[in-house]
This record gives structure tokens, sequence and C-alpha cells, in this order.
């Protein structure tokens, strides 16, 4: 089926689209704002640029029914790395091991097959799990996108779709 490898491209494209731009955005990150919390209940900038760049390798994890013990071990691997450039390489990592699960599926099993996270009691399809891992990064991004702003950071839309 010709359209599901299309649907499948066209969404790891995309994904590659916020690996790339949220590199960039890392990129223009000053030591001194990783701190930087817009209200108490909240992520710091340090924070949420940790749980965003693990989301391919952490969300490969869930979609392959790993155990919460597991998934947070892979969590505090991500917390440990200090430098925006090795979060950026982490993320182009974690993309690496995720892109060949998801194009080595058959149509059926990309289209069908259903994996429950440790979270839940009902699972997802492989598809959907795609789509849950674009919008994800693309929903985390923006709150990084934004978090610059507040800052002050000259960036703009321009930023996000290199």
């Amino acid at each position: 089926m010709e359209a599901v490898n299309t649907l499948r491209n066209v969404l790891l494209d995309e994904m590659e689209v916020g690996i790339r731009s949220t590199n960039h955005l890392l990129g223009k990150v000053n030591e001194k704002d990783w701190d930087y919390r817009p209200a108490n209940n909240m992520r710091t900038l340090k924070e949420l640029a940790e749980h965003l760049v693990s989301i391919p390798e952490v969300d490969l994890a869930i979609m392959q029914e790993k155990t919460e013990g597991e998934i947070k071990e892979l969590e505090a691997k991500y917390e440990a790395i200090k430098s925006p450039d090795e979060l950026g390489e982490a993320m182009n990592k974690g993309y690496e091991a995720y892109k060949p699960y998801i194009t080595g599926l058959s149509d059926e099993d990309f289209l069908k097959k259903e994996t429950k996270p440790f979270y839940l009691d009902k699972g997802s399809t492989q598809a959907r799990w795609l789509t849950e891992t674009v919008t994800h990064i693309f929903h985390h991004r923006a709150q990084f996108f934004n978090y610059l702003k507040q800052l002050g950071y000259d960036i703009n839309m321009f930023d996000l779709y290199l």
C-alpha cells in the first residue's frame, strides 16, 4: 500500500522538522536562562528541554511496552545531560532509533498492531503512536519557543521551519 508509506513518511518528515528546529532553538539558549520558570506549576526551561529532547526515545520505549521503571531510567539519562549541543545530539540519537522501528513495520502492523503503555488500560495502533509522537514534539517545541519569547530572545516563526 503506497498510501501507507506516503503517510508514514510525511509524519516522519514532520518529526524531522520538529527535531531540526528544536536543535536550532537549543543553540540559542544562554546558560543563565536554564532556571527560568514562567510559573510555579511549570517546568524550568532546562526541564522542558530535557523532556522535549527525550520524546523520540521515550515515546518509542512506551509504544514498545517498556515498564514504568525502564521509562524512568531513560528519562533520568536525559536529566543528566548538561549542554544544549548534547541535548540536541541525544534527541537525534533517539530519532535514529525511532525511525527504523516505524519504517520496519509492515503496513498491516503499522495500521493495526496495538501496544499498551504502562499507564493506560487500552492500547493504540503504531500509526496512532507515530501521530502522538509527532504532536508531542510539536506541543513541547511550542512551549519551548514561548519560554524563549518570554525571555526576550530574538526568535520568530522562521526559527520553527528550518
